[in-house]
């Protein structure tokens, strides 16, 4: 703990007062903690560009006083304040606090939208893999990095969408960042000229069209068919760009099938449009083979693809990625020379993905975690068609992480999230993913299940029958 007395030099309080006085208030307050290490004479000292003799001077003084205490050869500590104490000098300084960002509290049953399940993440190997990045030789990885992305994961990233995600690019046509709103910000920037006006799956996820809008551009709202965005909507409100994620639909689940993709891509062929595809969670389909990108089912599609590792591995690496198509290329790199930005996700963390993908831990490890997530979704419908049975309808199954839940009650929807949460279950509401006010009570909400323990999945669909329905 690095602890900087700040001394007045156009006081003329001696140096030792002053020295006195600081560590003085911070241990009546509470600043210091009881056997918190003072640094050593010699190192405060040379810190603040002083002889010894003050800094020696002013400890003396707050052992002599019992504020601190010394020890042979290990140096001065904090001594334990009678609780009264803090309360004398400048006392405690006023708390300030502002309303958490996330709400918080501790859930018996916490149903998260999107949670990962962290107990059979690799964390020896990635250890491992950690250790032989962080090396003097490699003390470049300390810096930002390529603008674009560190060339060795985008080798490794275009070899993996080729593979199991159908998407045809080299890297080059990678751009990688910490999140995906750094990403939306980029398109927005380089669409904003040609492509004023974007259509947005309605209901979708909000930080596509609030990312779009903030940057200038029109967002659309389009409607939702049974197997995906209304093409037909798209003709008739004439944008030329339309937003979706047809591998698993946010939030409605619906999986976009091959008839209907190719039907998106000769809209954008004939409108000379552009389909920005989120595939957030592609990997993760159930029964069935995962269904190829949208993206890789021509040659030069006019595609963005999005995808990134926080739902496939961990948020906390903050790598998302997205592929441009070729006639963007050269507008991504003008924006670069103009706006001269930095690499947002850390250089360290993608040397350690492209390591875990070269050895093969990677695809290991989405075999592994569909599996998880498999045996979960599975449990999950058997406990809701068990305990709920007629009462709810199932929305959205067979991919991601979540399934919709739509509620035949009476109560209001903000009744049944409130005795919900009150009875220890954690669940959301999917009213917000729609575009502008709520004109009717859907009663539908996102019930997750990638973090919950396979063992609480039952007792919490049966407790939410309790408090809903008995």
């Amino acid at each position: 703990m690095l602890i900087v007395p700040v001394l007045e030099g156009d006081d003329d309080t001696p140096h030792y007062v002053q020295l006195y006085r600081f560590f003085k208030t911070e241990i009546a307050t509470g600043r210091l903690s009881e056997q918190t290490r003072l640094p050593s004479v010699r190192k405060l000292a040379d810190l603040l560009s002083l002889s010894t003799t003050p800094v020696e001077t002013a400890y003396q003084q707050l052992v002599a006083e019992g504020f601190i205490g010394s020890r042979p050869r290990q140096g001065y500590f904090v001594q334990k304040m009678p609780e009264p104490y803090a309360q004398l000098g400048k006392g405690k300084p006023e708390a300030v606090t502002a309303p958490p960002l996330l709400p918080k509290g501790a859930y018996e049953y916490n149903f998260h939208l999107s949670k990962n399940d962290f107990s059979v993440f690799p964390f020896q190997t990635w250890r491992r893999l950690v250790n032989q990045t962080i090396q003097r030789e490699q003390q470049d990885l300390l810096f930002y990095g390529d603008p674009q992305g560190e060339s060795g994961l985008r080798q490794e990233l275009a070899r993996y969408l080729r593979q199991f995600r159908g998407v045809e690019c080299v890297p080059d046509q990678i751009v990688i960042a910490a999140d995906q709103y750094v990403l939306l910000s980029f398109l927005s920037l380089l669409l904003k000229e040609e492509h004023a006006r974007i259509g947005i799956e309605n209901p979708s996820y909000p930080l596509h069209r609030s990312t779009f809008a903030h940057h200038g551009l029109e967002v659309v709202p389009i409607s939702l068919e049974d197997d995906g965005i209304s093409i037909e909507e798209l003709y008739q409100k004439g944008v030329r760009v339309a937003c979706v994620s047809p591998s698993h639909q946010y939030p409605r689940g619906m999986i976009m099938p091959i008839s209907q993709r190719l039907k998106l891509l000769e809209w954008a062929k004939e409108t000379a449009g552009l389909i920005i595809e989120d595939d957030y969670d592609g990997e993760f389909r159930y029964h069935g083979r995962p269904i190829p990108s949208l993206q890789g089912l021509v040659p030069d599609a006019p595609v963005v693809y999005l995808g990134g590792f926080g739902q496939v591995v961990a948020p906390a690496m903050c790598i998302c990625y997205m592929v441009l198509p070729r006639f963007l290329l050269e507008r991504y790199r003008l924006l670069y020379r103009q706006l001269l930005f930095e690499q947002s996700s850390s250089p360290l963390n993608q040397k350690v993905m492209q390591l875990f993908m070269e050895k093969g831990h990677f695809e290991k490890h989405v075999r592994k975690m569909r599996n998880v997530y498999r045996k979960k979704h599975d449990v999950l419908i058997a406990a809701i068609q068990k305990h709920l049975g007629e009462r709810v309808e199932i929305i959205g199954r067979d991919a991601g992480f979540h399934l919709l839940l739509r509620a035949k009650s009476p109560r209001t929807e903000a009744d049944l999230l409130g005795s919900a949460r009150q009875a220890g279950i954690n669940l959301a509401s999917a009213a917000y993913t729609w575009f502008g006010p709520n004109q009717e009570e859907r009663k539908e909400f996102l019930i997750g299940f990638g973090g919950i323990d396979t063992d609480k999945i039952e007792p919490g669909i049966k407790l939410l029958r309790e408090v809903w329905f008995d």
